[in-house]
């Protein structure tokens, strides 16, 4: 705050001395908008008006309940006749029908960002998977599989591995 009364003073100081608004703030490094600002509000409240003011910003999206809701929605996961995991169309229709408020994806997205939960997840298991006959697969195959795959030799007097004069560009 003493910086900012500091600079305050070199602009009611400078106005005195007869320093335009331009001149003003090139000189301090502000814009000409913000040192009018600054003295607008100084000439309606005086030094009170210069105090830091708090944010007014748009209100949240959803209230602090509304959004344990949607948490609490998360950690249950999937329900009966959901698919096998959520997705963000999932909590844009759930937003919609609990709290009546329609949502683009990317904003839907956004927020459950904000509630630290992210839209890229590990694959999911299907609900009807077999982990015995998963297990019984990966015991059966080779660890390494591409170990097994048939060689393809490469004949480098063929015409289609030599290059082409016409495929190469030319310098400009």
């Amino acid at each position: 705050m003493d910086e900012f009364l500091a600079d305050l003073d070199c602009v009611a100081g400078s106005a005195r001395l007869g320093y335009t608004t331009p001149e003003i703030a090139q000189g301090i490094g502000l814009s000409r908008r913000a040192v009018q600002e600054w003295v607008r509000r100084y000439n309606t409240d005086g030094l009170a008006g210069l105090q830091t003011r708090s944010g007014q910003g748009r209100d949240p999206l959803l209230s602090e309940e509304e959004r344990q809701a949607v948490a609490k929605r998360l950690e249950d996961g999937p329900q009966a006749g959901d698919v096998c995991s959520l997705r963000g169309l999932d909590f844009q229709k759930f937003l919609e029908d609990q709290f009546g408020k329609l949502l683009s994806l990317s904003t839907v997205y956004g927020l459950l960002h904000e509630l630290g939960y992210e839209w890229l997840v590990p694959r999911s298991k299907h609900r009807k998977s077999d982990p015995e006959a998963v297990a019984a697969f990966q015991k059966k195959s080779p660890q390494n599989w591409l170990a097994f795959r048939p060689s393809i030799p490469i004949d480098k007097s063929s015409p289609s591995f030599r290059m082409n004069a016409a495929s190469v560009s030319k310098e400009r």
